[in-house]
């Protein structure tokens, strides 16, 4: 897709990740990271960050344990990675650039999802903290039934309940892992944040520093002024989210 083609397109349902795309949390994680290494007194293998960056905190403990030649830590690591995460997150809520203001004017024209890998819990507080939840038709994070990112699960679960169709939900990303997962959802992408490198760019219908971006910040509010959101033709079978097909 050509950058004129998604800047000149009206999606019929917007999902956004949480963590970095809309609340700046990332450094939580990454401090939250570098204290249950420092209480377990384990040293983070080089590069770790960029590694775990996007992944479910289960995974990301995990992850931890293996690198570092302890796997049995695993569950422990994870446990206490989420209780220092939500220790932080709540002492510091902030959102990421332009994000406010993105989701003000997608409400306008498309009904809105979140698709998340954090607990319900931290995203719904999050958001609610930002004065953003209200403008959320559902939020979508894993459980039994759903499998995390960068499985496609969370968002054709998000975009079933928008009453949208894949190829009509616009996401909204910033890490590898998450864009994986919309793209095999079969969404169209922005991504957003510090270049990723070609690899992943290539993922992405559009890429853009920030979300307060002119490029991004003026098509939503091109659509918002005309206020007259599109209707889905269809929505993803039950049978589909289960499987997770793509």
């Amino acid at each position: 897709m050509t950058l004129h083609r998604i800047l000149s397109w009206t999606p019929a349902a917007v999902v956004f990740d949480c963590d970095g795309t809309l609340m700046d949390t990332e450094r939580h994680w990454v401090e939250a990271r570098r204290q249950t290494f420092d209480a377990a007194g384990l040293t983070p293998p080089t590069d770790f960050a960029e590694r775990a960056k996007g992944l479910h905190y289960t995974e990301c403990g995990q992850l931890m344990a293996d690198e570092t030649g302890r796997p049995e830590l695993g569950p422990e690591l994870a446990g206490e990675l989420l209780r220092r995460f939500r220790v932080l997150v709540r002492s510091k809520p902030l959102t990421m650039p332009g994000a406010p203001e993105l989701v003000e004017a997608a409400a306008a024209f498309a009904p809105l999802a979140v698709a998340s890998n954090c607990p319900r819990e931290v995203v719904e507080s999050s958001l609610d903290s930002a004065g953003l939840l209200h403008r959320f038709q559902t939020v979508v994070v894993p459980d039994d039934a759903v499998r995390p990112k960068p499985y496609p699960d969370v968002y054709l679960a998000a975009t079933q309940a928008c009453g949208a169709y894949p190829g009509e939900t616009m996401a909204v990303e910033d890490t590898r892992c998450g864009i994986v997962a919309a793209v095999r959802a079969g969404l169209r992408v922005v991504g957003a944040g510090p270049w990723p490198g070609e690899e992943t760019a290539s993922l992405v219908d559009l890429w853009v520093e920030t979300l307060a971006d002119p490029q991004i910040s003026g098509w939503a509010a091109q659509r918002s002024s005309v206020r007259t959101p599109p209707q889905a033709t269809r929505a993803p079978s039950e049978d589909r989210l289960r499987s997770g097909a793509h």
